[in-house]
């Protein structure tokens, strides 16, 4: 194949990605904690101009490293302050891995598998969840693939080590380097010993002294350590905090989330359908394939597995952990759809008979879940839910009256299509979702209350995103949070008000005040702040309050204010 079409087809395959990932991508509003957190901090790196230190409200904030940060100043920069500018770096690192992918995989399976693996990877449920989606790990994995990739590149040329191979070797370092950036060193832990364990399964361990380790390590190095420097010169205590305590402390410990070891189990299968369904047959055909294709596959099952049981140890994890680990069953499903494109007609038939079967038992059941407990829900959010149930089960049947026909290459292309359909729906559930964990509109009520000299505040919780749509600094009140570790500094004495008490003497004395507060705590506040709260806005389980008596109350928001009891006052 001519290394131009192969060109040719990668840029495709790019351009389908953005197709997918770009359109709407700023409707939805920043979602609580994760993205109204980062959207903040690269909006606080903008105006301020200190590309070194992150900072969360505007206190040093010290958990992630810098380079997604960037990405997403320059994206500010381009295109504004909102939702898309803030996004846009993870959907184009989603394309980007993609593309890693595709390329990875035309090696391995020839451009048919190259361009299913593609397909399976671009429309899994979690990587297109999470590809609109302004957090870190999208920039993570795809800096982690993309080493991934080139060490394979390097490790299969017959100049390991030298020449062309070196050249591999320098990019793995380079992405390395750029994945410390984005989240620490465990891309350098995870795809080093995914490198070292596939070595060592091929009974290579001997050819890892003929990797170009110094040059690698220097440029390596040239790429991480200035920003390490200028930082803990600027910062005294942050490598402990960021090695130590982030790293170490945070893996042993079981305090935060607390989820066991099977979490990635439901997460992977229900992430990657119905892809996986395929995942089987692409192992059972490498498999039984030569003695290249036997190697590919234990490269994929060490890749997948490693990143599995790393993340999976710990108590403390989220489901978008496993992201890096997904693009290996990608692979092994793009081979298991082309495997069954040259099955015969009888086979195609079971295959899909099975497939058919399995999705729509899952859609049904999902669809009764939804009917049984939606009550819980917003009924858009049921609504949307149903939806993608039914289109599920529309896709299945169509594909499985086209395989009948013996039409497989239709049938999976029908199936690539209705999961477009279903990706987007989703897409509108999320926005129909908002009223559970974004503030948006809250945001932009109590910012018609705020003008300089005012104090925005938030009762006993941190809002995340309020900084970021007001542009004001948000008052936590008796509340620290993830700001802790560096709450104490002079310079985050305008993030806190220490205890109630403090916040009933500012209330009273004069200055404009905008204060956040959960429905719970509103018999409380309107029971101990005088001047009595006047209630502005609200939004889900939040509620705008202000103490000028002036301000006209919003009836809506008003009437749903719980009030304290006779008894209490």
């Amino acid at each position: 194949m001519k290394p131009s079409r192969r060109v040719l087809r990668l840029c495709l395959i790019t351009a389908a990605a953005l197709l997918l990932y770009l359109p709407g991508l700023g409707r939805p509003a920043l979602w609580e904690p994760d993205e109204g957190r980062y959207a903040e901090i690269a909006r606080e790196m903008y105006v301020s101009g200190d590309y070194v230190t992150p900072r969360n409200d505007f206190v040093r904030y010290f958990e992630k490293p810098p380079l997604m940060y960037w990405a997403e100043t320059a994206s500010i920069a381009a295109f504004g302050t909102n939702e898309f500018a803030v996004r846009l770096p993870a959907a184009l690192c989603s394309a980007g891995q993609v593309t890693v992918v595709a390329a990875l995989a035309d090696v391995m399976l020839g451009p048919a598998g190259a361009l299913l693996a593609a397909v399976a990877l671009a429309l899994s449920p979690l990587f297109f969840g999470f590809a609109r989606f302004a957090t870190l790990d999208p920039g993570l994995s795809f800096f982690m693939v993309a080493a991934l990739g080139a060490f394979y590149a390097a490790a299969h040329r017959e100049d390991f080590g030298s020449g062309a191979g070196r050249r591999w070797f320098w990019v793995a370092a380079a992405m390395l380097a750029m994945g410390t950036l984005t989240k620490g060193p465990v891309a350098l832990l995870l795809v080093g010993a995914v490198a070292l364990a596939w070595l060592i399964s091929e009974g290579r361990a001997r050819e890892a002294l003929r990797m170009p380790w110094v040059s690698s390590i220097a440029l390596f190095c040239a790429i991480t350590v200035p920003w390490f420097v200028m930082v803990a010169e600027r910062n005294p205590g942050f490598l402990r905090f960021f090695f130590i305590h982030e790293h170490v402390d945070r893996y042993l410990d079981s305090t935060e989330h607390g989820w066991g070891p099977w979490f990635f189990v439901p997460i992977v299968l229900a992430g990657t359908w119905p892809w996986f369904f395929f995942v089987p047959l692409g192992v059972r055909e490498m498999s039984r394939s030569d003695e290249r294709a036997r190697s590919d596959l234990r490269f994929l099952l060490i890749w997948f597995g490693l990143i599995f049981v790393f993340f999976s140890i710990p108590r403390s994890k989220l489901g978008e952990y496993i992201l890096p680990a997904i693009p290996a069953l990608a692979i092994l499903a793009g081979l298991g759809m082309k495997t069954v494109l040259g099955f015969d007609a009888a086979r195609i038939r079971r295959t899909f008979g099975r497939f058919a079967a399995l999705n729509l038992a899952l859609a049904s059941g999902a669809a009764a879940a939804l009917l049984i407990a939606g009550h819980r829900l917003p009924p858009a959010l049921v609504r949307d839910g149903l939806m993608i149930a039914a289109t599920v089960a529309l896709t299945v049947l169509i594909c499985l009256a086209i395989a009948w026909g013996r039409h497989a290459r239709a049938a999976v292309l029908a199936l690539a299509l209705g999961m477009v359909v279903a990706m987007g729906l989703a897409s509108r559930a999320r926005e129909d979702a908002a009223a559970l964990s974004t503030y948006r509109n809250l945001a932009h009520q109590a910012a018609h209350h705020l003008k300089p000299g005012c104090v925005l505040a938030s009762y006993r919780h941190f809002v995340q995103s309020l900084p970021f749509y007001t542009h004001y600094r948000e008052a936590l009140v008796s509340f620290r949070g993830e700001l802790a570790p560096f709450s104490r500094s002079p310079d985050a004495t305008a993030s806190f008000i220490p205890n109630d008490n403090d916040l009933k003497r500012r209330w009273a004395s004069g200055v404009c005040m905008v204060l956040i507060a959960n429905r719970r705590d509103l018999p409380y506040l309107f029971k101990e702040l005088a001047p009595t709260p006047t209630v502005v806005g609200c939004e889900g389980k939040k509620f705008a309050l202000v103490n000028d008596p002036a301000s006209a109350p919003d009836p809506d928001c008003e009437a749903r204010a719980p009030r304290p009891s006779p008894s209490a006052r």
